[in-house]
Protein backbone atom coordinates (compact mmCIF):
# COMPACT_ATOMS: atom_id res chain seq x y z
CA UNK A 1 0.00 0.00 0.00
CA UNK A 2 2.98 2.41 0.75
CA UNK A 3 4.55 1.71 -2.72
CA UNK A 4 1.22 2.36 -4.33
CA UNK A 5 0.31 5.56 -2.61
CA UNK A 6 4.30 6.91 -3.56
CA UNK A 7 4.13 5.62 -7.29
CA UNK A 8 0.50 7.25 -7.97
CA UNK A 9 1.98 10.55 -7.39
CA UNK A 10 5.35 9.86 -9.26
CA UNK A 11 3.02 8.48 -12.35
CA UNK A 12 0.76 11.81 -12.06
CA UNK A 13 3.63 14.02 -12.25
CA UNK A 14 5.34 12.40 -15.53
CA UNK A 15 1.98 12.00 -16.99
CA UNK A 16 1.77 16.00 -16.67
CA UNK A 17 4.98 16.59 -17.54
CA UNK A 18 4.31 14.50 -20.79
CA UNK A 19 1.45 16.05 -21.38
CA UNK A 20 3.22 19.73 -21.16
CA UNK A 21 5.99 18.86 -23.31
CA UNK A 22 3.49 17.60 -25.92
CA UNK A 23 1.41 20.78 -25.83
CA UNK A 24 4.84 23.28 -26.76
CA UNK A 25 5.50 20.61 -29.32
CA UNK A 26 2.53 21.60 -31.01
CA UNK A 27 2.29 25.07 -29.87
CA UNK A 28 2.48 26.51 -33.67
CA UNK A 29 -0.40 24.56 -34.97
CA UNK A 30 -2.52 25.35 -31.88
CA UNK A 31 -2.11 28.67 -32.72
CA UNK A 32 -2.44 28.19 -36.71
CA UNK A 33 0.70 30.15 -37.59
CA UNK A 34 3.28 28.63 -40.07
CA UNK A 35 6.47 27.33 -38.31
CA UNK A 36 8.60 28.20 -41.17
CA UNK A 37 7.15 31.94 -41.10
CA UNK A 38 8.17 32.85 -37.54
CA UNK A 39 11.64 30.93 -38.05
CA UNK A 40 12.41 32.84 -41.17
CA UNK A 41 11.35 36.09 -39.43
CA UNK A 42 13.88 35.30 -36.45
CA UNK A 43 16.80 34.10 -38.83
CA UNK A 44 16.70 37.35 -40.93
CA UNK A 45 14.32 40.47 -40.66
CA UNK A 46 14.69 41.38 -44.63
CA UNK A 47 14.33 38.08 -46.84
CA UNK A 48 10.72 38.06 -47.79
CA UNK A 49 8.76 34.86 -47.26
CA UNK A 50 8.35 33.47 -50.79
CA UNK A 51 7.33 29.82 -51.16
CA UNK A 52 10.49 28.88 -52.42
CA UNK A 53 12.30 30.38 -49.10
CA UNK A 54 9.47 28.72 -46.65
CA UNK A 55 9.28 25.45 -48.77
CA UNK A 56 13.30 24.93 -48.46
CA UNK A 57 12.86 25.87 -44.35
CA UNK A 58 10.57 23.07 -44.50
CA UNK A 59 12.51 20.58 -45.56
CA UNK A 60 15.41 22.18 -43.25
CA UNK A 61 13.82 21.51 -40.47
CA UNK A 62 11.59 18.25 -41.17
CA UNK A 63 8.09 19.96 -40.78
CA UNK A 64 6.43 18.28 -43.34
CA UNK A 65 6.64 15.45 -41.72
CA UNK A 66 4.69 16.49 -38.82
CA UNK A 67 4.15 17.87 -35.33
CA UNK A 68 4.08 14.15 -34.07
CA UNK A 69 7.08 12.84 -36.20
CA UNK A 70 8.84 15.95 -34.90
CA UNK A 71 8.28 15.32 -31.21
CA UNK A 72 9.28 11.77 -31.06
CA UNK A 73 12.04 12.29 -32.95
CA UNK A 74 13.20 15.02 -30.08
CA UNK A 75 12.28 12.53 -27.39
CA UNK A 76 13.90 9.63 -29.27
CA UNK A 77 17.07 11.65 -28.31
CA UNK A 78 16.76 12.61 -24.84
CA UNK A 79 18.51 9.51 -23.40
CA UNK A 80 21.84 10.31 -25.47
CA UNK A 81 21.69 13.93 -23.84
CA UNK A 82 20.30 15.22 -27.15
CA UNK A 83 17.65 17.77 -27.40
CA UNK A 84 17.99 18.36 -31.33
CA UNK A 85 19.55 21.51 -32.77
CA UNK A 86 18.41 25.04 -32.47
CA UNK A 87 15.66 25.72 -35.63
CA UNK A 88 17.51 29.29 -35.69
CA UNK A 89 21.34 28.85 -34.80
CA UNK A 90 21.73 25.54 -36.23
CA UNK A 91 23.46 25.17 -32.71
CA UNK A 92 23.26 21.88 -30.57
CA UNK A 93 20.36 22.92 -27.75
CA UNK A 94 22.45 20.60 -24.82
CA UNK A 95 24.72 23.04 -24.63
CA UNK A 96 23.60 26.40 -24.59
CA UNK A 97 20.33 25.49 -22.60
CA UNK A 98 22.73 23.93 -19.81
CA UNK A 99 24.99 27.19 -19.53
CA UNK A 100 21.58 29.21 -19.47
CA UNK A 101 20.47 26.99 -16.48
CA UNK A 102 23.59 27.48 -14.29
CA UNK A 103 23.38 31.31 -14.77
CA UNK A 104 20.05 31.28 -13.99
CA UNK A 105 21.32 28.50 -11.31
CA UNK A 106 23.80 31.10 -9.81
CA UNK A 107 21.83 34.06 -9.86
CA UNK A 108 18.44 32.18 -8.21
CA UNK A 109 21.44 31.13 -5.24
CA UNK A 110 22.14 34.62 -4.45
CA UNK A 111 18.30 36.20 -4.81
CA UNK A 112 17.40 33.59 -2.13
CA UNK A 113 20.29 35.04 0.11
CA UNK A 114 18.75 38.17 -0.49
CA UNK A 115 15.16 36.82 0.03
CA UNK A 116 16.54 35.58 3.34
CA UNK A 117 17.80 38.57 4.92
CA UNK A 118 14.56 40.19 3.89
CA UNK A 119 12.38 37.79 5.18
CA UNK A 120 14.43 37.82 8.42
CA UNK A 121 14.39 41.69 8.67
CA UNK A 122 10.23 41.81 7.53
CA UNK A 123 9.49 39.73 11.15
CA UNK A 124 12.10 40.89 12.87
CA UNK A 125 10.04 42.72 15.11
CA UNK A 126 7.48 39.59 16.09
CA UNK A 127 10.90 37.60 16.63
CA UNK A 128 11.97 40.15 19.07
CA UNK A 129 8.52 40.53 21.02
CA UNK A 130 8.29 36.83 21.37
CA UNK A 131 11.33 36.03 22.14
CA UNK A 132 10.62 38.81 25.35
CA UNK A 133 7.25 37.33 25.55
CA UNK A 134 5.75 40.74 24.65
CA UNK A 135 3.46 39.23 21.73
CA UNK A 136 0.34 40.40 23.26
CA UNK A 137 1.43 44.13 23.01
CA UNK A 138 2.27 43.90 19.30
CA UNK A 139 0.29 45.29 16.60
CA UNK A 140 -0.17 43.68 13.10
CA UNK A 141 1.91 45.89 10.41
CA UNK A 142 4.37 44.95 7.50
CA UNK A 143 3.64 48.30 6.02
CA UNK A 144 7.10 48.23 4.20
CA UNK A 145 7.18 44.79 3.29
CA UNK A 146 3.81 45.37 1.43
CA UNK A 147 5.69 48.11 -0.40
CA UNK A 148 8.90 46.07 -1.29
CA UNK A 149 5.99 42.96 -2.39
CA UNK A 150 4.12 45.12 -4.42
CA UNK A 151 6.73 46.84 -6.43
CA UNK A 152 7.41 45.25 -9.44
CA UNK A 153 10.54 43.35 -10.25
CA UNK A 154 11.43 45.37 -13.80
CA UNK A 155 11.45 48.48 -12.24
CA UNK A 156 13.36 47.67 -9.06
CA UNK A 157 15.85 46.50 -11.57
CA UNK A 158 15.66 49.73 -14.14
CA UNK A 159 16.10 51.67 -10.34
CA UNK A 160 19.23 49.61 -8.80
CA UNK A 161 20.70 49.67 -12.65
CA UNK A 162 19.81 53.49 -13.41
CA UNK A 163 20.91 54.69 -10.10
CA UNK A 164 23.45 52.82 -8.25
CA UNK A 165 25.16 50.96 -11.52
CA UNK A 166 25.03 54.34 -13.74
CA UNK A 167 24.87 57.27 -11.85
CA UNK A 168 27.32 56.17 -8.26
CA UNK A 169 29.16 53.49 -10.29
CA UNK A 170 28.95 51.48 -7.51
CA UNK A 171 28.61 47.83 -8.90
CA UNK A 172 28.06 46.67 -12.31
CA UNK A 173 24.78 47.08 -14.26
CA UNK A 174 25.19 45.69 -17.58
CA UNK A 175 26.45 42.27 -18.78
CA UNK A 176 27.62 38.97 -16.84
CA UNK A 177 31.29 38.19 -16.43
CA UNK A 178 31.49 37.84 -12.43
CA UNK A 179 29.68 37.58 -8.60
CA UNK A 180 29.86 41.19 -8.58
CA UNK A 181 27.62 41.51 -11.55
CA UNK A 182 24.72 39.00 -9.87
CA UNK A 183 24.41 41.69 -6.56
CA UNK A 184 22.19 44.38 -8.38
CA UNK A 185 19.96 41.62 -10.32
CA UNK A 186 19.56 39.24 -6.82
CA UNK A 187 18.53 42.37 -5.24
CA UNK A 188 15.75 43.06 -7.84
CA UNK A 189 14.44 39.61 -7.12
CA UNK A 190 15.28 38.77 -3.86
CA UNK A 191 13.46 41.70 -2.03
CA UNK A 192 10.02 41.07 -3.34
CA UNK A 193 10.50 37.38 -2.95
CA UNK A 194 11.50 37.81 0.26
CA UNK A 195 9.03 40.47 1.75
CA UNK A 196 6.06 37.86 0.63
CA UNK A 197 8.22 35.41 2.41
CA UNK A 198 9.05 37.55 5.33
CA UNK A 199 5.14 38.00 5.54
CA UNK A 200 4.02 34.20 5.26
CA UNK A 201 6.39 33.94 8.46
CA UNK A 202 5.52 36.48 10.49
CA UNK A 203 2.23 35.65 9.93
CA UNK A 204 3.19 31.75 11.95
CA UNK A 205 5.36 32.98 14.23
CA UNK A 206 2.72 33.85 17.05
CA UNK A 207 1.56 30.35 17.03
CA UNK A 208 4.72 28.58 17.53
CA UNK A 209 5.76 31.30 20.56
CA UNK A 210 2.66 30.24 21.88
CA UNK A 211 3.16 26.65 21.89
CA UNK A 212 3.98 24.73 25.38
CA UNK A 213 7.80 24.16 24.55
CA UNK A 214 8.31 27.89 24.18
CA UNK A 215 6.20 28.19 27.03
CA UNK A 216 8.45 25.06 29.10
CA UNK A 217 11.51 26.97 27.77
CA UNK A 218 10.85 30.09 28.83
CA UNK A 219 10.22 28.75 32.30
CA UNK A 220 13.36 26.62 32.36
CA UNK A 221 15.59 30.19 31.64
CA UNK A 222 16.14 29.68 28.12
CA UNK A 223 17.69 33.02 26.25
CA UNK A 224 15.20 34.76 24.27
CA UNK A 225 17.63 34.16 20.85
CA UNK A 226 17.13 30.04 21.67
CA UNK A 227 13.55 30.20 22.00
CA UNK A 228 13.16 32.33 18.41
CA UNK A 229 15.44 30.21 16.56
CA UNK A 230 13.32 27.27 17.69
CA UNK A 231 10.12 29.48 16.57
CA UNK A 232 11.20 29.84 13.20
CA UNK A 233 12.67 26.38 12.83
CA UNK A 234 9.37 25.40 14.00
CA UNK A 235 7.44 27.47 11.44
CA UNK A 236 9.51 27.23 8.22
CA UNK A 237 8.29 23.59 7.27
CA UNK A 238 5.00 25.35 6.12
CA UNK A 239 6.70 27.80 3.96
CA UNK A 240 9.40 25.22 2.44
CA UNK A 241 6.75 24.35 -0.48
CA UNK A 242 6.38 27.92 -1.34
CA UNK A 243 10.46 28.63 -1.05
CA UNK A 244 10.62 25.55 -3.55
CA UNK A 245 8.21 27.70 -5.57
CA UNK A 246 9.78 30.71 -5.77
CA UNK A 247 12.96 28.77 -6.59
CA UNK A 248 11.56 27.48 -10.00
CA UNK A 249 10.07 30.62 -10.32
CA UNK A 250 12.96 32.78 -10.03
CA UNK A 251 15.07 30.44 -12.00
CA UNK A 252 12.59 30.82 -15.28
CA UNK A 253 9.98 33.60 -14.64
CA UNK A 254 13.24 36.66 -14.33
CA UNK A 255 12.52 37.39 -17.53
CA UNK A 256 12.62 41.26 -17.48
CA UNK A 257 15.37 41.32 -15.28
CA UNK A 258 17.37 39.33 -17.27
CA UNK A 259 16.85 41.46 -20.51
CA UNK A 260 17.24 44.77 -18.43
CA UNK A 261 20.86 43.58 -17.01
CA UNK A 262 21.59 41.63 -20.40
CA UNK A 263 21.96 38.31 -18.78
CA UNK A 264 22.19 35.11 -20.37
CA UNK A 265 19.83 33.15 -18.55
CA UNK A 266 17.49 30.65 -18.66
CA UNK A 267 14.17 32.18 -18.48
CA UNK A 268 15.45 34.70 -21.30
CA UNK A 269 16.48 31.83 -23.49
CA UNK A 270 12.69 30.51 -23.17
CA UNK A 271 11.37 33.93 -23.72
CA UNK A 272 13.02 33.82 -27.15
CA UNK A 273 12.58 30.80 -28.21
CA UNK A 274 9.06 30.94 -27.49
CA UNK A 275 8.53 34.35 -29.44
CA UNK A 276 10.59 32.71 -32.05
CA UNK A 277 8.47 28.83 -31.75
CA UNK A 278 12.01 27.40 -31.93
CA UNK A 279 11.07 24.62 -30.60
CA UNK A 280 14.09 22.08 -29.88
CA UNK A 281 15.32 24.97 -27.03
CA UNK A 282 11.68 25.98 -26.08
CA UNK A 283 11.21 21.47 -24.79
CA UNK A 284 14.30 21.75 -23.59
CA UNK A 285 14.40 24.76 -21.69
CA UNK A 286 10.84 23.45 -20.15
CA UNK A 287 11.65 20.34 -19.06
CA UNK A 288 14.86 21.41 -17.57
CA UNK A 289 12.80 23.75 -14.88
CA UNK A 290 10.30 20.41 -14.61
CA UNK A 291 13.44 18.57 -13.64
CA UNK A 292 14.10 21.44 -11.41
CA UNK A 293 10.31 21.79 -10.02
CA UNK A 294 10.40 17.96 -8.93
CA UNK A 295 14.17 18.97 -7.75
CA UNK A 296 12.65 21.40 -5.68
CA UNK A 297 9.84 19.47 -4.30
CA UNK A 298 11.99 16.54 -3.06
CA UNK A 299 13.65 19.03 -1.23
CA UNK A 300 11.40 20.65 0.44
CA UNK A 301 9.61 17.41 1.53
CA UNK A 302 13.01 16.30 3.45
CA UNK A 303 13.29 19.60 4.72
CA UNK A 304 10.05 19.06 6.50
CA UNK A 305 10.52 15.02 7.51
CA UNK A 306 14.40 16.77 8.78
CA UNK A 307 12.64 19.18 11.02
CA UNK A 308 9.10 17.84 12.23
CA UNK A 309 9.36 14.59 10.66
CA UNK A 310 8.80 12.42 13.97
CA UNK A 311 5.91 14.75 14.97
CA UNK A 312 3.97 14.44 11.35
CA UNK A 313 4.22 10.47 11.97
CA UNK A 314 2.92 10.95 15.31
CA UNK A 315 0.57 13.21 14.93
CA UNK A 316 1.96 14.96 17.91
CA UNK A 317 2.29 18.30 17.01
CA UNK A 318 0.76 21.42 18.31
CA UNK A 319 -1.58 23.60 16.11
CA UNK A 320 -0.10 26.79 14.79
CA UNK A 321 -3.49 27.95 14.45
CA UNK A 322 -3.79 30.80 17.11
CA UNK A 323 -5.76 34.26 17.14
CA UNK A 324 -4.30 36.79 15.03
CA UNK A 325 -2.69 40.20 17.12
CA UNK A 326 -5.11 43.18 16.97
CA UNK A 327 -5.56 44.23 13.38
CA UNK A 328 -4.52 48.23 12.84
CA UNK A 329 -8.38 49.63 12.35
CA UNK A 330 -7.51 53.28 11.10
CA UNK A 331 -4.06 52.47 9.34
CA UNK A 332 -5.96 50.44 6.16
CA UNK A 333 -8.80 53.02 6.52
CA UNK A 334 -6.29 55.83 5.71
CA UNK A 335 -4.60 54.61 2.93
CA UNK A 336 -7.68 53.09 1.45
CA UNK A 337 -9.11 56.56 1.33
CA UNK A 338 -5.48 58.16 -0.10
CA UNK A 339 -5.82 55.28 -2.67
CA UNK A 340 -9.06 56.76 -3.17
CA UNK A 341 -8.78 60.05 -3.35
CA UNK A 342 -6.06 59.87 -6.37
CA UNK A 343 -8.65 57.34 -7.89
CA UNK A 344 -11.28 60.03 -7.75
CA UNK A 345 -8.62 63.15 -8.27
CA UNK A 346 -8.30 61.43 -11.83
CA UNK A 347 -11.30 60.26 -13.37
CA UNK A 348 -12.91 63.92 -14.45
CA UNK A 349 -9.60 64.80 -16.17
CA UNK A 350 -9.31 62.93 -20.05
CA UNK A 351 -6.21 60.17 -20.12
CA UNK A 352 -5.64 60.33 -23.44
CA UNK A 353 -5.56 63.80 -24.82
CA UNK A 354 -2.55 64.80 -26.09
CA UNK A 355 -0.15 67.79 -25.52
CA UNK A 356 3.70 67.08 -26.79
CA UNK A 357 4.08 70.83 -25.89
CA UNK A 358 4.38 69.59 -22.17
CA UNK A 359 5.91 66.07 -22.53
CA UNK A 360 7.68 64.63 -19.24
CA UNK A 361 6.54 67.97 -17.17
CA UNK A 362 6.86 67.69 -13.69
CA UNK A 363 4.53 67.75 -11.12
CA UNK A 364 2.53 71.08 -11.17
CA UNK A 365 -0.56 72.50 -9.61
CA UNK A 366 -2.04 71.35 -13.62
CA UNK A 367 -0.56 68.32 -13.43
CA UNK A 368 -0.12 67.05 -9.96
CA UNK A 369 1.11 63.74 -11.23
CA UNK A 370 3.40 64.80 -14.39
CA UNK A 371 2.82 63.74 -17.41
CA UNK A 372 4.32 61.45 -20.08
CA UNK A 373 6.13 61.10 -22.82
CA UNK A 374 2.95 62.23 -25.15
CA UNK A 375 1.80 65.03 -22.58
CA UNK A 376 -0.59 62.76 -21.17
CA UNK A 377 -1.74 63.81 -17.39
CA UNK A 378 -0.50 60.92 -15.36
CA UNK A 379 -3.06 61.92 -12.71
CA UNK A 380 -5.89 60.99 -15.39
CA UNK A 381 -4.00 57.65 -16.50
CA UNK A 382 -3.84 56.60 -13.14
CA UNK A 383 -7.50 57.60 -11.97
CA UNK A 384 -9.02 56.07 -15.17
CA UNK A 385 -6.98 52.73 -15.29
CA UNK A 386 -7.61 51.87 -11.97
CA UNK A 387 -10.94 50.57 -12.69
CA UNK A 388 -10.12 48.06 -14.92
CA UNK A 389 -6.75 47.23 -12.79
CA UNK A 390 -7.94 47.08 -9.52
CA UNK A 391 -11.56 45.19 -10.23
CA UNK A 392 -9.81 42.78 -12.71
CA UNK A 393 -7.29 42.19 -10.01
CA UNK A 394 -10.11 41.32 -7.14
CA UNK A 395 -11.66 38.45 -9.33
CA UNK A 396 -8.47 36.94 -10.20
CA UNK A 397 -7.17 37.20 -6.69
CA UNK A 398 -10.31 35.78 -5.68
CA UNK A 399 -10.87 32.83 -8.28
CA UNK A 400 -6.59 32.05 -7.32
CA UNK A 401 -8.00 31.98 -3.60
CA UNK A 402 -11.10 29.22 -4.19
CA UNK A 403 -9.29 27.41 -6.50
CA UNK A 404 -6.20 26.84 -4.43
CA UNK A 405 -7.73 26.43 -1.27
CA UNK A 406 -10.34 23.52 -3.42
CA UNK A 407 -6.97 21.90 -4.96
CA UNK A 408 -4.74 22.44 -1.61
CA UNK A 409 -7.19 20.48 0.29
CA UNK A 410 -6.07 17.44 -2.11
CA UNK A 411 -2.36 17.55 -2.19
CA UNK A 412 -2.18 14.17 -3.79
CA UNK A 413 -3.86 15.64 -6.73
CA UNK A 414 -2.44 18.74 -7.09
CA UNK A 415 0.95 18.76 -5.52
CA UNK A 416 2.35 17.17 -9.20
CA UNK A 417 -0.18 19.91 -10.91
CA UNK A 418 1.31 22.70 -8.99
CA UNK A 419 4.96 22.00 -9.86
CA UNK A 420 4.13 21.87 -12.94
CA UNK A 421 2.59 25.01 -13.47
CA UNK A 422 4.52 26.61 -11.54
CA UNK A 423 7.62 25.50 -13.97
CA UNK A 424 6.03 26.89 -16.69
CA UNK A 425 7.29 30.41 -17.28
CA UNK A 426 4.61 33.45 -17.77
CA UNK A 427 5.56 34.36 -20.67
CA UNK A 428 5.12 30.51 -22.55
CA UNK A 429 2.03 30.20 -20.35
CA UNK A 430 0.23 33.10 -22.11
CA UNK A 431 1.12 31.91 -25.34
CA UNK A 432 -0.35 28.30 -24.75
CA UNK A 433 -3.18 29.90 -23.16
CA UNK A 434 -3.43 32.32 -26.07
CA UNK A 435 -2.79 29.20 -28.45
CA UNK A 436 -5.43 26.93 -26.91
CA UNK A 437 -8.37 30.15 -26.44
CA UNK A 438 -7.85 32.25 -28.56
CA UNK A 439 -6.84 35.83 -28.37
CA UNK A 440 -10.08 38.09 -26.88
CA UNK A 441 -10.98 40.16 -24.36
CA UNK A 442 -10.84 37.71 -21.47
CA UNK A 443 -7.54 36.03 -22.60
CA UNK A 444 -4.79 37.84 -19.86
CA UNK A 445 -7.16 37.23 -16.81
CA UNK A 446 -7.44 34.00 -18.13
CA UNK A 447 -3.85 32.96 -18.50
CA UNK A 448 -2.74 34.94 -15.16
CA UNK A 449 -5.74 32.97 -13.36
CA UNK A 450 -3.89 29.90 -15.06
CA UNK A 451 -0.95 30.26 -12.50
CA UNK A 452 -2.07 32.49 -9.62
CA UNK A 453 -3.88 29.50 -7.64
CA UNK A 454 -0.23 27.59 -7.02
CA UNK A 455 1.49 29.29 -4.64
CA UNK A 456 -2.16 29.36 -2.36
CA UNK A 457 -2.60 25.75 -3.58
CA UNK A 458 0.82 25.01 -1.64
CA UNK A 459 0.59 27.06 1.49
CA UNK A 460 -3.10 25.19 1.63
CA UNK A 461 -1.53 21.86 1.40
CA UNK A 462 1.70 23.00 4.12
CA UNK A 463 -0.49 23.95 6.98
CA UNK A 464 -3.29 21.19 6.42
CA UNK A 465 -0.37 18.52 6.46
CA UNK A 466 0.89 20.06 10.06
CA UNK A 467 -2.70 20.40 11.12
CA UNK A 468 -3.76 17.27 10.35
CA UNK A 469 -0.89 16.01 12.71
CA UNK A 470 -2.10 17.72 15.84
CA UNK A 471 -2.81 16.51 18.76
CA UNK A 472 -6.40 18.60 19.30
CA UNK A 473 -7.15 16.93 16.01
CA UNK A 474 -5.97 13.45 17.06
CA UNK A 475 -8.22 13.67 20.21
CA UNK A 476 -11.55 15.17 18.23
CA UNK A 477 -11.01 11.81 15.72
CA UNK A 478 -10.81 9.62 19.04
CA UNK A 479 -14.03 11.21 19.84
CA UNK A 480 -15.66 10.13 16.70
CA UNK A 481 -15.84 13.14 14.27
CA UNK A 482 -16.07 12.49 11.02
CA UNK A 483 -14.12 14.20 8.28
CA UNK A 484 -16.95 16.35 7.20
CA UNK A 485 -16.77 17.90 10.23
CA UNK A 486 -13.34 17.76 10.78
CA UNK A 487 -13.17 20.08 7.39
CA UNK A 488 -15.75 22.57 9.01
CA UNK A 489 -14.35 23.12 12.69
CA UNK A 490 -10.81 22.12 12.35
CA UNK A 491 -8.94 22.38 9.09
CA UNK A 492 -10.63 25.35 7.42
CA UNK A 493 -10.33 27.66 10.26
CA UNK A 494 -6.88 26.93 10.29
CA UNK A 495 -6.06 27.07 6.87
CA UNK A 496 -8.47 29.86 5.80
CA UNK A 497 -7.48 32.88 7.56
CA UNK A 498 -3.63 32.72 6.88
CA UNK A 499 -3.94 31.61 3.09
CA UNK A 500 -6.64 34.27 2.73
CA UNK A 501 -3.91 36.95 3.67
CA UNK A 502 -1.55 35.32 1.23
CA UNK A 503 -4.07 35.78 -1.34
CA UNK A 504 -4.07 39.90 -0.29
CA UNK A 505 -0.58 40.09 -0.22
CA UNK A 506 -0.40 39.04 -3.71
CA UNK A 507 -2.81 41.16 -5.29
CA UNK A 508 -0.42 43.78 -6.27
CA UNK A 509 1.10 40.72 -7.96
CA UNK A 510 -2.10 39.71 -9.98
CA UNK A 511 -2.37 43.43 -11.35
CA UNK A 512 1.22 43.63 -12.47
CA UNK A 513 0.98 40.08 -14.17
CA UNK A 514 -1.59 41.26 -15.90
CA UNK A 515 0.44 44.53 -17.42
CA UNK A 516 3.07 42.06 -17.99
CA UNK A 517 1.41 40.27 -20.61
CA UNK A 518 1.16 43.62 -22.85
CA UNK A 519 4.77 42.90 -24.10
CA UNK A 520 3.54 40.24 -26.05
CA UNK A 521 0.36 41.51 -27.24
CA UNK A 522 -1.67 39.59 -25.18
CA UNK A 523 -2.67 41.72 -22.79
CA UNK A 524 -3.48 45.90 -22.50
CA UNK A 525 -2.66 48.17 -25.44
CA UNK A 526 -1.90 52.04 -25.39
CA UNK A 527 -3.41 53.66 -24.98
CA UNK A 528 -5.23 52.02 -22.68
CA UNK A 529 -4.34 53.92 -19.48
CA UNK A 530 -3.52 50.06 -17.09
CA UNK A 531 -1.40 50.70 -14.73
CA UNK A 532 1.37 48.06 -15.20
CA UNK A 533 1.33 49.46 -18.54
CA UNK A 534 1.94 53.12 -17.44
CA UNK A 535 5.07 51.19 -16.38
CA UNK A 536 5.88 49.54 -19.09
CA UNK A 537 5.48 52.49 -21.34
CA UNK A 538 7.59 55.34 -19.27
CA UNK A 539 10.15 52.73 -18.13
CA UNK A 540 12.84 54.05 -20.89
CA UNK A 541 12.52 57.69 -19.39
CA UNK A 542 13.09 56.62 -15.55
CA UNK A 543 16.12 58.59 -15.50
CA UNK A 544 15.09 62.17 -17.09
CA UNK A 545 11.39 62.00 -16.00
CA UNK A 546 10.90 59.45 -12.52
CA UNK A 547 7.88 60.56 -12.00
CA UNK A 548 6.32 59.52 -15.02
CA UNK A 549 7.65 55.48 -13.29
CA UNK A 550 6.76 56.48 -9.77
CA UNK A 551 2.98 57.59 -10.18
CA UNK A 552 2.05 54.32 -10.92
CA UNK A 553 4.59 52.36 -8.71
CA UNK A 554 3.26 54.73 -6.12
CA UNK A 555 -0.60 53.39 -6.13
CA UNK A 556 0.77 49.56 -6.64
CA UNK A 557 2.56 50.18 -3.38
CA UNK A 558 -0.60 51.99 -1.83
CA UNK A 559 -2.59 48.63 -3.29
CA UNK A 560 0.12 46.54 -1.77
CA UNK A 561 0.13 48.29 1.72
CA UNK A 562 -3.67 48.44 1.50
CA UNK A 563 -3.86 44.63 0.77
CA UNK A 564 -1.23 43.93 4.14
CA UNK A 565 -2.86 46.54 6.55
CA UNK A 566 -6.29 45.16 5.59
CA UNK A 567 -5.15 41.41 6.01
CA UNK A 568 -4.72 42.08 9.69
CA UNK A 569 -8.14 41.74 10.27
CA UNK A 570 -8.87 38.23 8.37
CA UNK A 571 -10.11 35.75 11.29
CA UNK A 572 -12.43 32.72 11.32
CA UNK A 573 -15.43 33.73 13.28
CA UNK A 574 -16.27 31.86 16.36
CA UNK A 575 -14.04 29.10 17.84
CA UNK A 576 -10.38 29.23 19.33
CA UNK A 577 -8.43 27.12 17.51
CA UNK A 578 -7.76 23.90 18.87
CA UNK A 579 -11.46 24.26 20.77
CA UNK A 580 -12.89 21.04 18.54
CA UNK A 581 -13.88 18.72 21.17
CA UNK A 582 -16.66 18.14 22.62
CA UNK A 583 -18.22 19.94 25.64
CA UNK A 584 -21.16 18.43 26.39
CA UNK A 585 -24.23 16.96 25.02
CA UNK A 586 -26.27 20.32 24.30
CA UNK A 587 -23.47 21.52 21.94
CA UNK A 588 -23.45 21.45 18.51
CA UNK A 589 -21.28 18.88 18.81
CA UNK A 590 -24.14 16.60 18.80
CA UNK A 591 -24.85 16.48 15.17
CA UNK A 592 -21.23 14.17 15.31
CA UNK A 593 -21.91 10.73 13.87
CA UNK A 594 -19.83 8.95 16.81
CA UNK A 595 -19.11 5.42 16.07
CA UNK A 596 -19.41 2.75 19.05
CA UNK A 597 -17.27 -0.36 18.52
Amino acid sequence: MLHHRRAVPLLWRAALAAALLCVIGLLPWLAHTDPAHTVLKARSMDRDPTPEVLADIRAQLGLDTGPLQLLGQWLAGLPRGDAGRSWISGAEVTPAVLQAFGVSLLLTGVALVVAVLTAALVCARTLRAGAHRRLGARKTGGTLSAVLAALPEFLTASVLATVVGVQLGWLPALGWYGPQWTVLPALALGLPAGAVLGRMLDDLLPGAFAEPWALAAAARGLTGRRIAGQAVRRCVPALLPNAGLFVVGITGGAVAVEQIFDIPGLGRTTLQAALAQDLPVLQAGTLTLLLLAAAATALARLGVRLLIGPALRDDALPTLHRPTPPARRVLPLVIAAVLLGVIAAGLPRDPLALNTAERLQPPSWTHPFGTDALGRDLLARVGHGALDTLLLALVIGAVALLTGVLLGLLPRLSGPLVDTVNAVPPVLGALLVTAVAGRGPGTPALAVSVVAWAPLAAHTSALLQQERAALHITATRALGADRWYLLRHAYLPAVLPPVTRHALLRLPGVALALASLAFLGLGAQPPAPEWGLLLAENQPYAERAPWAVLAPAAVLALLGALAVTAAGGVRWPGRRPGDSAPRGPNSRWRRVRFRWE
